[in-house]
């Protein structure tokens, strides 16, 4: 089991039985929810523990804080709850930390988003000296001219390793793939034969991931219209319900965001086109002709809405609480808006799989300040857990 230190910090002023209420009260609820032992220590034990959180029990824990932050190590994880003066006093530390060059967090709010962060940091920790692979084949699509990634920013920041393949290395193991899909496979029809090639996107694309030991890919996707006359949204929606992230038109950012979505909250992502903004109502129409099947209440297939041929994912969408992000392609920034999705369409002059989301954050961001084309959607709402995540990684929230 991992071990969670919890160092005490107080002014001498406030009321000690009411802080030995709060503080236990707060322990004991995470620790019913996480299953991990929270242990109270000394500043000497504090870091002998997979995390170490100092506990800001009151208000004037400043300058205790203060007085023993040389004997503190990064990072700088405090734990506080909504009474005491416990919040505002770990805002004045983690000011005065930032002020010092150094980073921090605040885990504060609801038991079960503090329990999602420690969760995250366990994990990040645990994988500290190791690294993700995700695979990019071909290169971005023309029109991306804003979406270039430093890979060795992305290996800094996220712990990724970007590996370049050919889009010839995909052609040619398609070409090898002779795998007919079986009656029933699928809750939708759709010519055989069409099918069929689709499905080999995907069959190829697990040799591929298999080889080059990939958590994910994006693929220059177009040049499979002209070369083998095929599309890869299929492909692609079968490895995001498998949990492996697949993106589209060789959009890295896009890639990097989907497998954030991933890691933090363990769900598929919606990678979707901005088609229309309503200013007035504060909604926003995405769509794309792919989708995890996972995300699908119901689908039927159709052509690639572009081009017309291969296989294009049309699907309605689950009504209800959902969350968008995108980081940008120099990895210094991201957006982050929960809204709600209200309506799904199935216009012939967009993308396949079209909604509706009335956002809660001012629809401008789009129109003034886009992060680029494509954002990831995924349901429920995850702003917190997500947007804690990015500023621990030193990323900068935009409106």
């Amino acid at each position: 089991m991992k071990k969670i230190n919890i160092y005490p910090i107080r002014s001498d002023l406030h009321d000690k039985e009411s802080i030995s209420l709060s503080s236990s009260t707060l322990i004991k609820d995470l620790e019913r929810l996480s299953g991990y032992k929270f242990n109270q220590v000394g500043l000497k034990e504090l870091y002998d523990a997979d995390l170490s959180l100092i506990l800001v029990q009151t208000g004037g824990s400043e300058n205790k804080f203060k007085e023993q932050f040389s004997s503190f190590k990064p990072p700088y994880i405090f734990l506080t709850y909504g009474s005491e003066n416990s919040l505002a006093s770990s805002l004045e530390i983690l000011t005065y930390i930032r002020q010092q060059g150094e980073k921090g967090e605040i885990l504060h709010g609801e038991e079960d988003y503090i329990v999602s962060r420690i969760n995250s940091l366990l994990d990040r920790d645990e994988k500290a000296d190791s690294y993700d692979r995700l695979g990019v084949i071909g290169k971005p699509s023309d029109w991306l001219i804003s979406s270039s990634v430093d890979y060795k920013k992305a290996l800094q920041v996220f712990r990724v390793e970007l590996v370049d393949l050919p889009i010839r290395e995909l052609i040619d193991q398609y070409k090898k793939e002779t795998d007919i899909v079986k009656e029933g496979t699928f809750k939708a029809d759709f010519d055989q034969e069409e099918l069929n090639k689709a499905y080999r996107i995907y069959t190829a694309l697990k040799e591929i991931i298999s080889a080059n030991n990939l958590k994910g890919l994006t693929i220059r996707c177009f040049d499979l219209l002209s070369t083998v006359h095929t599309t890869s949204c299929l492909a692609l929606s079968l490895l995001n319900r498998e949990g492996i992230i697949g993106s589209c038109e060789g959009d890295v950012p896009s890639m990097l965001t989907a497998y954030i979505i991933q890691k933090v909250i363990r769900e598929s992502a919606f990678q979707a086109n901005p088609a229309y903004i309503d200013k007035k109502e504060n909604s926003i129409l995405p769509s794309h002709c792919t989708l995890p099947l996972d995300m699908a209440d119901s689908y039927v297939f159709d052509t690639h809405f572009e081009s017309g041929i291969g296989l294009g994912i049309h699907a309605d969408m689950k009504k209800g609480p959902v969350t968008i992000l995108k980081i940008s392609s120099d990895l210094k920034e991201f957006f982050c808006s929960e809204g709600k999705l209200t309506m799904n369409y199935y216009r012939k002059n967009l993308c396949r799989t079209q909604i509706e989301v009335i956002l809660d954050d001012d629809v401008s961001y789009f129109l003034r300040n886009p992060l680029g084309n494509h954002h990831l959607l995924c349901y429920g709402r995850h702003k917190k857990e997500l947007s804690s995540y990015l500023t621990s990684l030193g990323l900068i929230e935009i409106e």
